[in-house]
């Protein structure tokens, strides 16, 4: 079985879900040159607990968890099987690296997950299951947790750090439209991924330019460092181009590990 890459993704606003924009079609071609899953594993801002939890659902059903958006969106589904085997296996995993988790079995797909995964595999019949992202996580434990999960790699499973990478919801929702820097930032943090600097991406908040700006909290920047910390030293690191939407939040997205051949057999 082919080893299978670790993936951030940023998923940014719900409405990602009808505007495909630039990323989607992207996340398309990507999900096409895959080697063969057995399951996806997904870390999302928008499962945050008090500690480690793995959800454990043989039909895990859709969350719209957002309000205010048009009513067209919350008609959408993505209803992949679940993988409740293997999320106890991946419980055991937690343990042995000290990293205790527990089963959840009631929790759906949240957007992090669902809304990314309708381009990544739109035919939704790869299991999919979810790892939440404790409260208190700082960018080591998040890491910590990225390369606990990447023995699952060679089992075929594709881990998936769903974030943004910028991610201020105040200038957002306040219409204020200013590209430039959470460009400088996105280019700051591709600089940095593509040199395997991830010593600077643990300690962003005092090396990036305007980190605090575009991340006045950390919990959409932290499956960044899940996904690079399933990664190894000697994965390729490839960017995948999402552009700016709002002005404010950046789509850009990261592949780790993906064999440049698997790249030329893109569609």
């Amino acid at each position: 079985m082919s080893r299978i890459p670790s993936l951030f993704v940023s998923h940014g606003s719900p409405m990602f879900a009808l505007e495909p924009g630039l990323l989607g079609p992207n996340l398309q071609r990507l999900g096409a040159s895959l080697p063969a899953l057995t399951a996806i594993l997904v870390v999302s801002p928008h499962w945050q607990t008090p500690q480690l939890r793995v959800s454990a659902v043989a039909n895990p059903p859709t969350i719209h968890d957002f309000g205010g958006f048009p009513p067209p969106l919350y008609e959408l589904h993505y209803e992949p099987p679940g993988a409740v085997q293997l999320a106890g296996d991946i419980v055991e995993m937690l343990a042995r690296a000290g990293l205790p988790a527990t089963l959840d079995t009631q929790r759906g797909l949240d957007h992090g997950a669902w809304v990314p995964l309708r381009y990544l595999k739109p035919d939704a019949d790869i299991p999919v299951l979810q790892v939440s992202l404790p409260r208190d996580m700082d960018t080591e434990g998040a890491q910590r947790l990225g390369r606990a999960l990447a023995p699952l790699r060679d089992e075929g499973v594709l881990i998936v750090g769903s974030g943004s990478l910028t991610h201020n919801l105040y200038e957002f929702r306040s219409h204020i439209r200013d590209p430039e820097y959470a460009q400088e930032f996105a280019d700051w943090v591709a600089t940095a991924v593509a040199a395997h600097d991830d010593e600077s991406l643990v300690h962003y908040r005092a090396r990036a330019p305007h980190a605090a700006r575009a991340h006045p909290t950390e919990e959409h920047y932290l499956p960044l460092l899940v996904a690079a910390g399933a990664s190894s030293a000697d994965d390729s690191r490839r960017r995948i181009e999402g552009g700016m939407t709002y002005g404010v939040l950046s789509m850009d997205s990261f592949i780790f590990g993906l064999d440049t051949n698997d790249t030329e057999r893109t569609p």
